[in-house]
């Protein structure tokens, strides 16, 4: 069904309970993102069970099925065309175990409270849950005996219900809406970040002058224009008229401002970057909404805009484009300083702590201070460091591969994951492997926290490292490495972060990560006679 985008949301659509069940569609680097009418109409098991599918998320109202890199934008223009059509046109359901095997995935959201339930092996017996232990949060496994694949079922939906409240809180809410302006926007920095890399290769070489400064412009254009696209979905995302919120944002970047004064400073074009432009473009959303409240038709086609372009605009040029950029100066010069002074230790608190930042959702804070580092120094320090995570959750699951030699079923998982995880798409491999075990999970934040504290130990001794575009990660951040130190030696750092990540991943998972109770706990689920994998009939529900 890779190969097949058409087919894979047509299958897609009728587990996602039909085409009047979905109310918004959209897609990152590797999930497509949907807003659902009622969750309670999603087949979950035949979801992680369909070809294509490496496994589905809960954020908060998104529900999000990971189809990787390259597919997932193929995958969402089909699945928009079918929707459009409104029949549907998708392939009946497939049945995930065969044989009502319960499927459910486990996952901790840190704060020690199991948000699903658990994965079978497609035979109806369960291969491995989560419990929080004590008060401090940190998952065990749990060993699987009593209790039927309904019952557990059921748990598993109370779970979720119960972590969709808790993810409902407004910190939490306002972060994923700002994620939602800015990951429309990684496809156009990963391209012009490649191009910027390519045309300082050629520049360090020596090479093709001439299409250097033709590399460079075009690299620089979209860049030199973020604001405006960030303006554009502010509005969108917030309910005002996205053209608007781009016009307002423009203010930032237009080079009329070199002639305007604010507090005896004059300001500089694209002063307060896309912080400026976010918050300029929130402001008019307000405007536009409290004008349109008031106005009478008439008056609202004239007023609205105006007023929405001006006063907005003011307030840009008068307060926030000040604000905002002693904000982003503030950001470039922190990210320096904590590289600089203390690296090792922030790399081994970045490292260590990425995973559970993305289980609580927390890491969605990290992308405009991301973006607002790209748009400053031309790469982000603080990505190479947080991508040392990914390389712990490989070194894991390695570890994991080798133990338990018994547990066919995870072992087919991990061969299948691991190949993604190497390029930094990490979901398979946490909603298959790590979290369901439970202690894994932990030991592979070790491994994050090493790799982490290898690149910033190199970054206080004066090789930084940093990224030019944000979304890559793993071995698929190479082509957008960029440091001070040139990009051979910025190269060797990261790829020695990431041997350090798998290394100590590897060897805190293999001797602390699996006790023998959950081993046998695993592998004796595992042991059920696993459907063979050229045996007729839909394939068995394997934890993504």
């Amino acid at each position: 069904m890779h190969k097949d985008p058409h087919s894979t949301a047509a299958a897609l659509l009728p587990l996602l309970g039909g085409p009047a069940n979905v109310r918004s569609v959209a897609h990152c680097m590797t999930r497509l993102r949907l807003g659902l009418a009622d969750r309670s109409r999603v087949e979950d098991e035949a979801l992680r069970a369909l070809p294509g599918v490496l496994g589905v998320v809960e954020d908060g109202d998104s529900y999000q099925v990971v189809l990787g890199p390259g597919v997932v934008g193929r995958v969402t223009e089909a699945f928009e065309a079918l929707l459009a059509a409104g029949d549907g046109g998708a392939s009946e359901a497939l049945n995930a175990a065969g044989d009502g095997g319960a499927s459910e995935a486990l996952k901790v959201a840190g704060d020690g409270h199991a948000s699903e339930a658990l994965n079978t092996t497609g035979d109806g017996h369960a291969s491995g849950a989560l419990k929080a232990a004590g008060g401090g949060g940190t998952p065990q496994a749990l060993p699987v005996g009593g209790g039927t694949a309904e019952a557990l079922a059921r748990r598993g939906a109370d779970l979720r219900a119960r972590h969709r409240q808790r993810n409902a809180t407004p910190l939490k809410t306002a972060l994923r809406r700002v994620a939602d302006i800015f990951v429309p926007l990684i496809p156009a920095l990963i391209g012009c970040g490649i191009v910027a890399g390519v045309g300082g290769l050629l520049t360090n070489l020596g090479l093709f002058p001439g299409l250097t400064a033709a590399l460079a412009a075009v690299a620089s254009g979209f860049m030199a224009l973020i604001a405006v696209f960030v303006g554009h979905n502010t509005a969108k995302e917030f309910g005002g008229t996205p053209v608007l919120g781009g016009a307002v944002a423009a203010v930032v970047v237009h080079p009329g401002v070199a002639k305007v004064t604010v507090f005896g400073a004059t300001l500089a074009p694209g002063q307060g970057g896309v912080l400026g432009a976010l918050a300029a473009a929130l402001l008019g959303t307000w405007v536009e909404k409290w004008c349109r409240a008031r106005f009478p038709g008439t008056l609202d086609v004239l007023l609205t805009p105006t007023l929405t372009v001006l006063v907005p605009g003011l307030a840009t040029l008068y307060v926030l484009m000040y604000a905002a950029g002693e904000v982003a100066t503030a950001v470039g010069a922190a990210a320096n300083w904590l590289l600089a002074t203390t690296g090792a230790l922030a790399g081994l608190v970045l490292g260590g702590l990425f995973l559970p930042l993305v289980m609580l959702g927390l890491h969605q804070a990290l992308i405009p201070i991301h973006t607002t580092l790209i748009e400053q120094q031309g790469h982000t320090v603080l990505l190479p460091l947080l991508a040392m995570a990914g390389a712990g959750q490989v070194g894991a699951a390695a570890a994991v591969y080798v133990r338990l030699r018994h547990d066919t079923s995870l072992r087919t998982t991990i061969r299948s994951a691991l190949p993604a995880g190497l390029l930094g798409i990490g979901e398979p491999l946490i909603y298959g492997v790590s979290l369901p075990l439970g202690r894994p999970f932990l030991t592979a934040c070790v491994g994050g926290a090493a790799g982490g504290a290898f690149v910033g130990l190199f970054a206080m001794l004066g090789t930084d490292v940093g990224a030019t575009a944000i979304g890559p990660s793993g071995w698929a951040l190479f082509p957008l490495l960029a440091g001070g130190g040139g990009w051979a030696a910025t190269a060797g750092v990261y790829g020695g972060g990431l041997l350090t990540g798998y290394a100590v991943g590897f060897a805190a998972t293999y001797f602390f990560g699996l006790d023998e109770g959950a081993g046998r706990a695993v592998c004796d689920a595992g042991e059920h006679e696993p459907r063979p994998a050229d045996r007729p009939g839909p394939r068995p529900a394997s934890p993504r």
